[in-house]
């Protein structure tokens, strides 16, 4: 922690504004003479002092405390943390999610596909400690819901705003992954895998699956596939514009063979889950995956703290005027 840090530390010059007031204050002291004056008032030089005698500089005291602290804050200190960069092992990894209407399908009862997805995805990030994740998201197109980030509390955030609707409608396989291969690439680290998470048959996108995979494994990045959905008819919400949303029942549809080879090509793993348990048991294993060197960078995080210091400024200010005008008034 690197403490203070002044966004606008040209106001400190303000500072030398306070000794000079000081002196200007106390010089105006020593000058001032009683309006009435006794004659033979030397006897009472010997007596004690009270302790507003004592305390008469007080209210002086405290304006400029307060009018310091009034200073400091036009500063804008603010707490900083600075850069960090650092050797760990870890692994670059891009979550690539299918939100095509599909995933609506309600196998996972008693919520869909995607539900049941997400809550094993978040799991599965906040169980891990130095990897730089980001999540691509695809139906009819792809976009990156969150770039690489070791912030998982931002992560999850974002993944749990992911919804059906955003995009147009589709399963642009070959798309998801070809977006997160642009994701990783910037990264030199020798451990960058991408898990894509589909229920579906390639039918979107200018880019085939097959084509996406081969870019991936020349840039050294592995694909894990996880074909998602039980076999045979199941029941699936749609929204239909005269009686609202309803339950029909379809047939679960997954291009096994070329998820298999998009393993194969790039040197990862198929799996294929039918429930919950067994999609947070494949994430589990994914989770045991060696790691390798990374190097990940902190930057530089401000938090404003001028507000308590003005705070402190102004109740100074208020306790020297009450001083001033009560016990510690003087006579003209």
């Amino acid at each position: 922690m690197n403490w203070p840090h002044f966004h606008s530390p040209w106001a400190l010059w303000l500072l030398l504004l306070v000794p000079l007031l000081a002196w200007d204050a106390l010089r105006r002291e020593s000058r001032r003479r009683a309006s009435i004056r006794f004659p033979g008032a030397g006897d009472f030089s010997s007596l004690p002092q009270s302790w507003a005698h004592r305390f008469r500089h007080l209210p002086l005291a405290l304006r400029l405390l307060a009018l310091t602290a009034l200073v400091v804050a036009l500063a804008r200190p603010q707490a900083s943390q600075s850069f960090e960069e650092t050797d760990t092992l870890g692994l670059d990894i891009a979550l690539v999610l299918d939100v095509s209407s599909s995933m609506r399908t309600m196998d996972f009862q008693p919520r869909n596909r995607l539900f049941v997805a997400k809550q094993v995805l978040e799991k599965f990030v906040l169980g891990r400690k130095h990897d730089r994740i980001s999540l691509v998201v695809f139906a009819g197109r792809s976009y990156t819901q969150c770039p690489p980030t070791l912030d998982y509390d931002v992560l999850v955030g974002l993944l749990r705003q992911v919804d059906f609707g955003r995009v147009q409608d589709g399963t642009a396989i070959g798309t998801g992954l070809l977006n997160a291969a642009n994701r990783l690439r910037g990264f030199g680290s020798k451990g960058k895998v991408m898990i894509l998470l589909t229920d579906g048959v390639n039918n979107s996108g200018e880019v085939s699956p097959v084509t996406a995979a081969r870019a991936a494994s020349a840039l050294g990045i592995k694909v894990y596939t996880i074909g998602v959905g039980k076999d045979g008819e199941q029941p699936l919400e749609v929204d239909d514009p005269v009686y609202g949303r309803q339950v029909v029942m379809v047939k679960t549809e997954i291009d096994e063979p070329m998820l298999r080879e998009i393993a194969q090509i790039t040197g990862g793993k198929y799996y294929r889950a039918q429930n919950s348990e067994a999609l947070d048991a494949i994430y589990h294993e994914i989770d045991g995956l060696e790691k390798v060197e990374i190097k990940t960078s902190r930057y530089t995080q401000y938090r404003e703290i001028f507000p308590s210091i003005a705070a402190m400024g102004v109740i100074l200010l208020l306790i020297a005027i009450i001083l001033a005008h009560t016990r510690f008034r003087r006579a003209p």
